[in-house]
């Protein structure tokens, strides 16, 4: 145990099979994964967000899973949310004498974890509000862009929640809090692709997705009472779906925005991890291409000499 860092971490882009890695590097380590998935947090939620539980299985062993089905579809979860889930997870794995492995691909809940944010209920500001009500929501999502990259385009789909994230973002610039854990004490590994290697995994998933009942999913969380806009918040399959559903795409015109939506998607995960790089958090970077045996070799390996 105490040969261990204290925190393993798989991040990267979508579709370079992070979950089935950091099951094997778990179940190599006596370790448990916490999944850091802005949407495998909802129950329901599962062909579309890539939760496949057959990837927690190695050797026939089940390894254990964290935050995810622990949401209901149709609410709303936030980093904020996220960090207290983290922490009591981590909490819980550490104090069975295990080794968390954080695994996933949303740059914010992976960055806030790495640094150890502590996140604070942010107020409602009427009087910030205010001196935003004359601005275009072109002209709010300009002053978003330039406080902080946009993992996602959820901020920028209605303008209460662009002014939300605005106001959010004003009260961290105001009320800077200091670290509570040196990201250093984590090992931190990223998994790509080659760029067209990539872009031929995500239209082959995305095909598999919809023959294996991704619309059919997307239906029933319509018939179990999600609204349209809060499948529109979930982006990607969710909100795409939802347009063919409700008779505004032909099924080849969801089909073509959503494969392309999901190629943007994987290259704004890869500047916001760059990004965490240039912030002083050290990647090793692992080679999708040399296969899963390589690289748990690679990884146990940069694990033991850290």
């Amino acid at each position: 145990m105490n040969s261990f860092p204290r925190l393993i971490t798989l991040l990267g882009p979508t579709a370079v099979g992070k979950t089935h890695l950091a099951a094997r590097l778990a179940y190599s380590i006596g370790g448990e994964v916490i999944s850091a998935d802005s949407r495998q947090v909802f129950r329901g939620m599962d062909i579309g967000t890539g939760k496949d539980m057959s990837d927690y299985v190695v050797d026939g062993a089940v390894i254990p899973s964290h935050l995810i089905d622990i949401a209901d579809a149709g609410t709303e979860y936030s980093v904020f949310s996220f960090m207290n889930d983290f922490s009591a997870a981590c909490k819980s794995v550490v104090t069975k004498g295990k080794i968390p492995v954080l695994c996933g691909g949303t740059g914010l809940y992976l960055e806030a974890a790495l640094k150890g944010y502590e996140f604070v209920d942010v107020p409602v500001n009427t009087a910030f509000r205010t001196k935003l009500a004359n601005y275009s929501d072109a002209g709010l999502l300009d002053l978003l862009k330039g406080k902080r990259p946009l993992h996602n385009t959820t901020d920028s789909l209605q303008r209460d929640r662009i002014i939300r994230a605005l106001e959010i973002e004003t009260f961290k610039e105001e009320n800077p809090v200091k670290n509570k854990s040196n990201f250093s004490e984590s090992v931190v590994f990223g998994l790509r692709f080659e760029r067209q290697l990539i872009r031929k995994r995500i239209t082959q998933r995305l095909m598999a997705r919809l023959e294996n009942g991704m619309v059919e999913e997307v239906k029933q969380l319509m018939l179990q009472g999600v609204s349209s806009n809060m499948l529109r918040y979930y982006g990607l399959e969710y909100k795409y779906i939802a347009m063919y559903l409700s008779g505004e795409l032909t099924f080849d015109e969801m089909f073509t925005l959503l494969n392309t939506a999901i190629h943007q998607f994987a290259k704004r995960q890869m500047t916001w991890f760059r990004r965490m790089e240039r912030n002083g958090i050290s990647i090793h970077w692992l080679e999708g291409e040399k296969g899963p045996e390589q690289n748990l070799i690679s990884m146990l390996s940069i694990i033991s000499k850290s």
